[in-house]
């Protein structure tokens, strides 16, 4: 039933590590909360288990490709220390609903662009970065994960974007 259950969450989420880390979370589940059910009922239990735990994933993902796809703006203009990039998030608009198939790829290959910029950070920033706007830290929180002091964060974030709007303009992306 392992491998089974293993293929069929490979083939949705077609990310090896995904796979074996929603696989991972369904049984923990699994044991965690059902640990005192007959033994019959678990293979099914299981089975629900990770269908909500692939659907869990999914909206996750989708919310974060969400936040870089509409991403308007990096601001990073040399003036603004305090720089937040959810700020900078904006919902769609009615006009966006109805984008065309160009725009829509435009976009597409614009956050491939992004990503690509974050992957070419230094460990730190990237760290920062990502702790900050991804996973929505304060300071503080960022600070405490990474065991440094808040301007260590500060800076890092403050470099991360500097650096993601040079890669960015470089590549012909104006925030």
């Amino acid at each position: 039933m392992e491998k089974r259950a293993f293929k069929r969450t490979l083939y949705h989420v077609r990310d090896e590590e995904a796979a074996l880390d929603i696989m991972q979370d369904s049984m923990i589940k699994l044991a965690t909360h059902y640990g005192d059910k007959p033994p019959a009922e678990l293979p099914l239990l299981f089975q629900r288990i990770l269908s909500n735990t692939m659907l869990d994933w999914f909206r996750r993902r989708k919310t974060r490709q969400a936040l870089f796809s509409n991403l308007s703006d990096f601001g990073a203009d040399g003036d603004s220390e305090e720089f937040d990039l959810l700020e900078t998030f904006q919902g769609s608009s009615d006009a966006e609903m109805g984008e065309s198939a160009e725009d829509h790829i435009r976009r597409k290959q614009i956050f491939q662009q992004i990503e690509a910029g974050i992957q070419e950070l230094p460990a730190r920033q990237r760290e920062a970065f990502l702790l900050r706007y991804w996973e929505e830290m304060d300071v503080s929180e960022t600070a405490a994960a990474m065991g440094c002091s808040e301007g260590s964060v500060k800076t890092h974030c403050s470099r991360a974007v500097h650096a993601l709007s040079r890669s960015l303009k470089a590549k012909g992306i104006q925030p």
